[in-house]
């Protein structure tokens, strides 16, 4: 139902209320929310408003009959204050968002960073393979470090990337999510350090296949099927050329697409496969289906806990849902005061409760809210599909199409 212009006299505890004025031009915290006390009401007169659109199917209560009831006095000095306390705290809540947009700015820096550095070392593995697999092993070593230095990780959405950076953009996401999950099964630095290295190799082999067969979205025929099950075993020949690759990472390069009850492609079962190898397959797995199968994160997590639980090992599922939570980063949802947001990051403390830019024609996009709904009481209704999203709230929103993740490695 469509909104309805009232008077503010007219108003009454349990309205559901749009003001005519930008988010930086009333105390509240919201542009649209429903009126909880008089006190309220008396604000929003004190605004100087003589009108405010009212939406009849979010209320829970009407409108007073017109010129029915004399307005609430509230002392002057009851107002002011609320007013100034409520202002005060809209305004440390805007400095908490600079704050968070910085360290978003800073952990893209970050990935940007690594993701320049993945894109060097792979442009190097064939014709100088020890360089490659040396820095490589650099970049790996880092970002051990920075997870076992972190405490409570914050897991960022990035931006997206250029289609033909695909394959880099996805080496660094499994690498990222691998290790991430490693650190979450309480494995050492030598072994984090190990799943990221195969992580980040896992899908070298596909640089020996034709990249029409590669990026192509059209079903594969099935001699273009056959020649892409080979990139495994390129991949190997190609982090062989030198002897610094370790031992331990090689088997996630070769059978990284096979499942533990035998479907994949050379039908290994689960005691043909080691524990690391297992790990990276599944966040591989996920990875594929956000982009190639172009589901939603909630989707895919999903999809992999209810229909293909028999594929992976259990244990690593169940840690994969813990670390990404149940509305990963890129999820759109609708919260419980029927406001639509996206979400942009997780902390493992209150995976519940993630921080979400919300949808506001009021406020410019550039200026979007980000709230963390720990603070400001709100939970999760629902999760949306971006499709389903009217186009001034897909546009506002943005979801990402290329969902890539990094993490605050800010230390403990």
């Amino acid at each position: 139902m469509a909104g309805i212009t009232i008077s503010v006299d007219r108003l009454q505890v349990g309205n559901y209320v749009s003001l005519p004025l930008g988010w930086r031009e009333h105390p509240f915290l919201f542009s649209s929310f429903k009126i909880k006390s008089e006190e309220e009401i008396a604000l929003i007169r004190r605004l100087g408003l003589q009108q405010v659109t009212l939406f009849p199917d979010k209320s829970d209560s009407p409108p007073l009959p017109p010129d029915s009831v004399a307005p609430v006095e509230i002392p002057a000095s009851e107002q002011s204050s609320q007013q100034e306390a409520m202002q005060q705290d809209k305004e440390e809540r805007i400095a908490r968002l600079q704050q968070y947009r910085h360290d978003v700015q800073q952990c893209d820096k970050q990935f940007q960073h690594s993701l320049s550095q993945v894109r060097s070392l792979m442009g190097k593995v064939q014709a100088r393979p020890l360089n490659a697999i040396t820095e490589a092993k650099e970049l790996i070593d880092a970002i051990t470090r920075q997870l076992l230095a972190a405490d409570d990780l914050v897991l960022h959405l990035m931006a997206e990337g250029d289609v033909d950076d695909q394959l880099y953009y996805h080496s660094l996401n499994v690498s990222v999510l691998s290790m991430m999950l490693a650190k979450e099964c309480n494995l050492g630095a030598e072994q984090i350090s190990q799943v990221g290295m195969g992580a980040l190799f896992h899908d070298i082999g596909k640089l020996k296949i034709p990249s029409q067969i590669v990026r192509k979205r059209e079903p594969l025929t099935k001699p273009e099927q056959n020649l892409l099950a080979q990139h495994g075993r390129y991949g190997l020949s190609l982090v062989n050329l030198t002897p610094s690759f370790p031992e331990e990472a090689k088997g996630i390069v070769l059978h990284h697409h096979e499942y533990l009850d035998g479907s994949g492609p050379l039908g290994l079962k689960a005691s043909q496969l080691d524990p690391l190898t297992q790990l990276v397959s599944l966040i591989n797995e996920y990875d594929n289906l956000c982009h190639r199968h172009a589901k939603v994160p909630f989707s895919a997590l999903s999809s992999l806990y209810k229909q293909r639980k028999g594929q992976f090992n259990p244990d690593y599922l169940a840690l994969l849902i813990r670390l990404l939570g149940i509305y990963p980063p890129g999820s759109v949802v609708q919260l419980s005061n029927g406001q639509i947001g996206l979400v942009i990051a997780i902390k493992g403390s209150s995976l519940l409760y993630p921080s979400v830019l919300l949808y506001d024609p009021g406020i410019p996009r550039q200026e979007a809210a980000i709230i963390d709904l720990s603070q400001v009481g709100l939970t999760i209704a629902k999760v949306i599909h971006p499709k389903r999203l009217p186009p001034a709230v897909f546009e506002y929103l943005n979801p990402r199409t290329r969902i890539s993740y990094y993490f605050d490695p800010k230390p403990k």
